[in-house]
């Protein structure tokens, strides 16, 4: 039985681990925090837009476990709010442990508080990764889903200072990128702007804290609308976002919260005393992060190169996944390339063929896209995700969005990959 070692327990991570363990390896997922899925625990929107249509190609192509759970734990389904259509939303604060369990009762060794820091390598081969307290886990090879945001100088240098966000680089430690520990380049993205980076997405609110009369619209809705007065619209900050599909007029113009168990509040920041002053908002307090009256994460400091494959180029047994493997934004990104990283990364253990996903597919269309625009001059400032933005409108263009289930089902098995995921 081979040996997989996946650094890195965000949604990616998460998604490599299973497939590896589903494809009859031994896995062992390294974790720097106490919990699983990382910025998973603060996000909480699927199937939006084009992640529809990739959730539905996930399933199809076998990987559809975690995608499963989202949907049982999802709040609210098929919502509609400003940019975005049949979005669900699943409760944050019950995710993670749903998972985990899920994935400990697959036989996957789970190992929290565990942060990579050093690695062992043998010319262009990964041998064996090192934690801080000089543990060593060797492997035959290996998944890094360390994300790219982080560590605290990064946030302090290029954004407005460390927002104690859920990734808790304080507490657990700054991320060490394992890619950089190899000897190979990693790149980081451009904001709009020319400056390096971009923010995390939203804040989270406490909901209770909110008017009676919100709680009961995000209760019933999922989500809210409410109106800015003028002096209190910035345009600006919407430039900064990492997720350019909220980086709409509608998200500067209005507090727009979705219900993810907490009130998602779908702007980097806003400050507090501000924000005190829109009706309904009066006693309002931010929940992760807890400075988000200020800051937000700064995202996309440490992109590996890869190939097509989600194999690392320049390491023959390291691959990648989520933020670590392009300028991917969302869960279902995340879900999708560490499903294939993880995949790819037993079928090299055992010398077998490498799964490329057709771009047939969007699945398969993004991951061959994004990697063409990272080695652009003009690429740094581009993201890609199912949910809107650029990759979005070339998903449409290309006719490959789909609300239909069964035709997304037939497609898959038309080229031969019904469950393929699942054949290992």
């Amino acid at each position: 039985m081979c040996k997989i070692i996946v650094i890195g327990g965000g949604w990616a991570g998460c998604s490599a681990a299973l497939r590896a363990r589903k494809a009859g390896a031994d896995v062992t997922l390294l974790e720097k925090t106490d919990m699983l899925l990382g910025l998973g625990n603060v996000g909480g929107i699927m199937r939006n837009n084009g992640r529809f249509t990739a959730a539905e190609e996930n399933i199809a192509l076998g990987n559809g476990e975690l995608f499963e759970i989202t949907d049982k734990l999802a709040l609210h389904k098929n919502v509609d709010f400003p940019g975005h259509k049949h979005a669900s939303f699943y409760d944050v604060a019950m995710i993670e442990p749903e998972v985990r369990r899920f994935l400990e009762s697959l036989g996957i060794k789970i190992k929290t508080m565990t942060r990579v820091v050093d690695v062992m390598t043998c010319g262009k081969s990964l041998e064996g990764v090192v934690d801080a307290a000089g543990n060593i886990y060797m492997g035959d090879a290996f998944v890094e889903t360390t994300g790219s945001t982080g560590p605290m100088g990064n946030c302090m240098r290029y954004g407005n200072g460390c927002s104690m966000c859920i990734l808790r680089c304080p507490s657990f430690g700054p991320r060490v990128s394992v890619t950089q520990r190899c000897g190979l380049d990693d790149v980081f993205a451009y904001k709009e702007d020319g400056t390096v980076g971009a923010f995390s997405g939203s804040c989270k609110l406490e909901k209770r804290t909110l008017s009676k009369k919100l709680q009961k619209r995000l209760s019933k809705d999922g989500y809210a609308v409410v109106p800015l007065p003028d002096e209190l619209v910035n345009r600006e900050k919407m430039n900064r976002k990492v997720c350019r599909q909220y980086a709409l007029d509608a998200y500067a113009e209005n507090v727009i919260l979705i219900d993810t168990g907490h009130a998602k509040l779908m702007t980097p920041f806003f400050n507090l005393e501000d924000l005190r002053k829109v009706e309904g908002f009066e006693n309002v307090r931010f929940a992760d992060p807890y400075a988000g009256g200020k800051g937000n994460s700064v995202r996309y400091m440490s992109v590996g190169i890869r190939d097509e494959y989600m194999r690392a180029r320049g390491m023959d047994n390291l691959f990648l996944g989520g933020e670590k493997s392009g300028f991917f934004v969302g869960h279902t990104e995340a879900l999708t390339t560490g499903a294939l990283a993880g995949f790819n990364a037993v079928k090299f253990a055992r010398g077998e063929e490498l799964l490329r996903l057709p771009e047939d597919l969007a699945t398969g269309d993004i991951l061959a896209y994004a990697q063409e625009v990272l080695l652009q001059k003009d690429g740094m400032d581009r993201r890609f995700t199912f949910a809107g933005g650029e990759y979005f409108e070339r998903m449409k263009k290309k006719g490959l969005y789909s609300t239909d289930s069964k035709t997304i089902t037939k497609k898959v098995e038309s080229l031969g990959l019904l469950n393929v995921y699942n054949e290992g």
